[in-house]
């Protein structure tokens, strides 16, 4: 993954190339506007359901929770407390799947900008220590030229003043793609994925998980269980996008 040097030389020959546009749809931007359009921005952070503060499902608007909701109750999940940017659907699926299968590291970093403005009193009251991005296997990672969740985690560290840990959680096996798996197949295939180092940059902390797609959270729950064997205190799910199971999006 590139630095934040390179990003920026980046972002600034983009800007020769492309100037005052908008990072998501191109549109012309105005002078000191900034990354995105309005409308863009509007887009991207618009979430009008109501959301369950376990797995991040949206849920009912006088659904009973009580710790968990009709989603995830009786589920284990090894991390604390999650919540998203939105639903996994309109522009934020496209922002999502171009970078991830587009290598556009700048629109990531320029979308993690966009959430932790968007989100930075949340992310604030969650008092997190260490902002930790879901990290690829390899393989995989050699594959598709990047971990689109580094730059999230960079772009949102940099904006809440944290450091980013990129080294002390790992993906020692190489697993069989989450989509169209049931929640059951997607545990066992995640299960033992991670290994964390026990270190300082963990022991006793609080970590932000971050990644791009919670579905059923198995992936997320076993990143943070290889963080809380370490000896992490408290593990926190960041995600830009819920993507939900019956069809809504």
């Amino acid at each position: 993954m590139i630095g934040r040097l390179g990003r920026e030389l980046l972002g600034g020959a983009r800007q020769l190339i492309f100037p005052n546009l908008c990072m998501i749809c191109e549109a012309a931007l105005p002078p000191g506007q900034g990354i995105a359009c309005v409308a863009c921005r509007e887009l991207v952070t618009a979430d009008p359901h109501r959301v369950c503060t376990r797995c991040t499902s949206s849920i009912g608007e006088f659904a009973v929770v009580d710790g968990s909701c009709a989603h995830c109750q009786g589920t284990s999940l090894h991390f604390d407390q999650a919540f998203r940017l939105g639903v996994y659907g309109g522009i934020l699926r496209e922002v999502i799947l171009r970078m991830k299968y587009g290598r556009d590291e700048i629109l990531a970093a320029s979308v993690g900008s966009i959430w932790a403005d968007h989100c930075a009193e949340r992310f604030r009251m969650l008092e997190p220590q260490v902002v930790m991005p879901v990290p690829l296997h390899w393989w995989r990672r050699w594959r598709r030229g990047y971990n689109q969740a580094e730059p999230l985690a960079v772009a949102l560290a940099e904006r809440l003043g944290l450091p980013c840990d990129a080294r002390s959680l790992r993906r020692i096996r190489y697993t069989r793609p989450q989509t169209n798996q049931s929640a059951t197949a997607r545990r066992e295939n995640m299960r033992g994925a991670f290994r964390s180092a026990d270190g300082v940059a963990i022991r006793g902390r609080t970590i932000l998980l971050i990644d791009d797609v919670l579905t059923t959270g198995s992936t997320l729950s076993e990143a943070a269980r290889a963080l809380k064997g370490a000896g992490a205190a408290r593990v926190v799910a960041a995600v830009l996008a819920h993507r939900e199971r019956d069809g809504r999006a």
